[in-house]
């Protein structure tokens, strides 16, 4: 299964700092899946176009089965990840937005500023989250126990998980036996 990671950043895109959200994803994820996969990573500067076309790129030519974002879904003018997401997903799954901003909350009140979403496109299952390395293992600690389901949903695949996830080993919340690895 391929698992793509892009971050959405002018700056580490031009190399003027290293990209520790991308890698903060990969990290946590080598904790959780227990399923062979492979990360695919892609850092494209901010904007609807750039977005878009690694979405696409990744999402149909690729085959990744699931792809994370990261950055650009703030109030920011170059925050545009969200208006990218539209022109690629065609059901959107405003449920993990909601459940991410709220999880956000409990971490910082700018949390509310967030307009992150999820959506599908064909077999891929796109979740945008956070910008901030900090926040990225309680997002994923937040929305992961829904994602092998969905991924099942779609027809991307099954993905096993581990009963513990991140590097903290938090437990993983309440998974059914068929997630569990044999």
């Amino acid at each position: 299964m391929k698992i793509a990671i892009v971050t959405a950043s002018d700056r580490a895109s031009r190399g003027d700092y290293e990209d520790l959200s991308g890698p903060a994803i990969a990290d946590w994820l080598a904790t959780a899946v227990t399923s062979p996969h492979e990360i695919l990573r892609r850092i494209v500067p901010d904007g609807v176009e750039t977005v878009r076309e690694a979405l696409i790129e990744l999402c149909d030519t690729e085959g990744a089965a699931l792809v994370f974002t990261t950055g650009g879904t703030g109030p920011s003018p170059r925050d545009l990840t969200p208006e990218a997401m539209v022109g690629v997903i065609e059901k959107e799954l405003p449920g993990f937005g909601e459940l991410l901003r709220m999880i956000g909350l409990q971490q910082t009140p700018t949390a509310i500023l967030s307009r992150q979403t999820a959506g599908v496109r064909g077999r891929s299952l796109i979740v945008n989250l956070p910008g901030q390395p900090a926040a990225i293992a309680l997002s994923l600690q937040a929305v992961f126990g829904a994602i092998p389901k969905c991924l099942e949903l779609i027809g991307a695949g099954r993905m096993t998980v581990s009963d513990r996830w991140g590097a903290e080993g938090h437990a993983a919340p309440r998974l059914p036996d068929y997630l569990r690895p044999a």
